[in-house]
């Protein structure tokens, strides 16, 4: 993870501690301020903040009509709002032109894959779009489809389907690249593959925002994770703090006298040196456990979504 995404942005510190800056921040690459959207009287967003900064890989996570979304495709610029200012990239993306548009990649849920054209010749057709595109083949070697590249796309895998997705987004070089749901269907080994890909894409300066239902996804691969339910933003924190984990007691669990023994302490540590000390070698099945990231979505969302 890198560490300089953790530190407040020049906006945040000007703001003061407990307060939030009320325009949005133009060193952000998405920033959002009282965004609201309705559907007749519902309001599918309900005055959301947020911040997601230069560089680094952000996750979305949220039950289903929570609005992350519409959040979304707002900030893509599919989907009007109703109230509120965005900016992507430090455009309005309500009257962002081709230029701005130019500077997005998008991973859909579906894709190109039931195409009859070749790999190589959708990444080439969909680079000829852009002023300065990567080169295809420097794009296949990225994503890992080199030896595909004569393949049509209706012949490859689920796994190789989506990593020419990916390919599509990013042939155009963008700046700021949104996934959404993009491992839906991995196996583990397809799924472990793939967030590499991310991970090398972020090396090359790449912000994202990513939607996903995988909690073990986002703890993997985000830098910051922000949990949206209700229309509005719950909170906002890396994967380890969110919900208070890095805090929250350890749940010490051990045999002894053949009977499964568990304990709740706030110095997991200190408790298990104690219990060390009643045995002669290795504590029987001794396991130390926190919340996990699921653990603490799941009490957010529970009374909100």
């Amino acid at each position: 993870m890198q560490k300089d995404h953790l530190l407040p942005t020049t906006r945040e510190l000007a703001a003061g501690p407990g307060r939030r800056p009320t325009e949005p921040d133009p060193e952000a690459a998405i920033s959002i301020r009282g965004l609201v959207k309705r559907y007749g009287e519902r309001a599918a967003v309900d005055g959301l903040d947020l911040d997601i900064r230069r560089g680094e890989i952000f996750a979305l996570l949220g039950p289903n009509g929570a609005g992350k979304t519409t959040t979304v495709e707002i900030c893509e610029g599919y989907r009007g709002r109703d109230g509120g200012e965005v900016r992507v990239l430090g455009v309005d993306p309500a009257k962002g032109g081709r230029r701005w548009k130019a500077d997005l990649g998008i991973v859909l849920q579906s894709g190109a894959g039931d195409s009859q054209l070749s790999v190589r010749e959708l990444l080439t057709a969909q680079a000829s779009y852009f002023a300065d595109p990567r080169d295809p083949d420097e794009v296949l070697e990225l994503v890992g489809l080199t030896e595909k590249g004569g393949a049509r796309g209706r012949t490859l895998s689920g796994g190789q389907r989506r990593r020419l997705d990916v390919a599509l987004g990013i042939v155009g070089r963008p700046k700021l690249l949104f996934l959404d749901e993009p491992t839906t269907g991995f196996d583990p080994e397809a799924r472990r593959q793939f967030w590499a890909l991310i991970r090398s894409l972020r090396e090359l300066g790449t912000t994202m925002l990513l939607t996903t239902h995988y909690l073990d996804e986002a703890e993997e691969l985000a830098d910051r994770v922000g949990v949206i339910a209700r229309g509005r933003l719950a909170e906002v924190a890396v994967p380890t703090a969110l919900g208070g984990r890095g805090t929250a007691p350890a749940v010490v669990s051990w045999t002894e006298h053949g009977t499964r023994r568990t304990a709740e302490t706030t110095t997991p540590t200190a408790f298990v040196t104690e219990l060390a000390a009643r045995f002669p070698g290795e504590v029987p099945d001794l396991a130390v456990n926190r919340p996990t990231l699921e653990d603490v979505y799941l009490t957010m969302i529970g009374d909100r979504s």
